[in-house]
């Protein structure tokens, strides 16, 4: 039991605690101060069958989630690898104002019988020219699809 000369010390270790707490809890929608071109989303547009296969269009989008916009020369694309790393493709992705969003699609084929959760598919940013200083969040340029 706290006896009452410990209170004091409890309350300021307990709000200090708090503090710490709340201050490391940054809200995730918060833009990060310079560009941040996200991918944001992966997703099935369409599937279409042709004999044994199936032609998957998926619609890719890439989103600058930062408070500035990307250089005017900025040369930037989305990598595409089959997962574990054969690369397939990429796409090239314009620079982009804060808070827009870039949706690109892109193809791909796979046996009409494949099970579901087979094919696996990572996405990457590739920035090269103008962007120097131009992903503030590193952490949001890769997206994992599972399909």
């Amino acid at each position: 039991m706290l006896e009452r000369k410990d209170v004091p010390m409890f309350r300021v270790s307990l709000l200090a605690l708090l503090g710490f707490a709340l201050a490391g809890a940054a809200p995730a929608s918060a833009a990060c101060a310079g560009p941040d071109p996200a991918i944001t989303s992966v997703a099935v547009k369409n599937v279409a069958q042709s004999g044994g296969m199936s032609r998957y269009t998926l619609a890719v989008t890439v989103t600058n989630a930062g408070s500035q916009a990307q250089a005017k020369d900025t040369l930037q694309f989305v990598d595409i690898y089959q997962v574990p790393g054969e690369k397939l493709d990429a796409k090239g992705v314009p620079p982009l104002q804060p808070g827009q969003a870039y949706t690109f699609t892109y193809d791909t084929t796979r046996a009409s019988d494949a099970g579901s959760g087979t094919t696996h598919l990572r996405f990457q940013l590739d920035l090269r020219q103008g962007a120097s200083g131009g992903d503030c969040n590193a952490a949001n340029d890769v997206y994992a699809f599972t399909f």
